[in-house]
């Protein structure tokens, strides 16, 4: 114990869990109430069912939109879109159309209502399951019932969707970053050398 408190530094309970995904939460029903939300409080909450969540806060526009449709979507971003990731997330879709503001194009839903953002490398079409109160955000807990790559990421020889091309965008601690270097693959540490 006293081997910690000389070399770490206590905090008050916070959310200092980082890096997180910085995404654009597509939600609305038609094109005259799509909307995009920025989001870095999601996650996945199980792969068999695959099962998601976003959290938002009660007094968002978009929370209203993804409560009354059940309906979202979620957006990779890269960092070609870190402006417009900023931008969805200090202004209101009560305001702004967020789309036309930043120049990005909605797409309609394949199995969703909500829009899909076409300069994204990746979407998950969700539909919300329960809302969850949590304190300052709520839930969204849902079913990815459909996900959406882009084409120009497919690996020609392999046939794989290769996501680490497209550049993607973390939040940390208010602060937004490209991600790093390929350090290796799921199990690497533990995979037998080919002889």
């Amino acid at each position: 114990m006293k081997e910690t408190l000389k070399t770490k530094q206590c905090f008050n309970p916070g959310t200092m869990l980082y890096p997180l995904p910085a995404v654009l939460v597509g939600c609305g029903a038609s094109p005259e109430d799509y909307n995009l939300v920025t989001v870095a409080w999601t996650g996945i909450l199980s792969s068999e069912p695959p099962v998601c969540y976003v959290a938002l806060r009660p007094e968002r526009h978009s929370y209203g939109l993804v409560g009354k449709y059940g309906e979202f979507t979620i957006n990779i971003t890269t960092a070609a879109l870190a402006k417009a990731t900023d931008w969805c997330g200090v202004k209101s879709g009560k305001d702004f159309d967020k789309f036309k503001e930043c120049g990005l194009n909605a797409l309609p839903g394949i199995k969703v209502k909500a829009p899909v953002l076409a300069e994204s490398p990746l979407t998950l079409e969700c539909k919300v399951r329960q809302c969850l109160p949590m304190g300052s955000h709520h839930a969204f807990v849902a079913d990815i019932v459909n996900v959406l790559a882009d084409k120009r990421y497919m690996d020609a020889e392999t046939g794989k969707f290769d996501l680490e091309r497209a550049g993607l965008l973390v939040y940390e601690h208010g602060h937004y970053f490209g991600t790093g270097d390929y350090l290796g693959h799921f199990g690497f540490s533990v995979r037998k050398k080919k002889k």
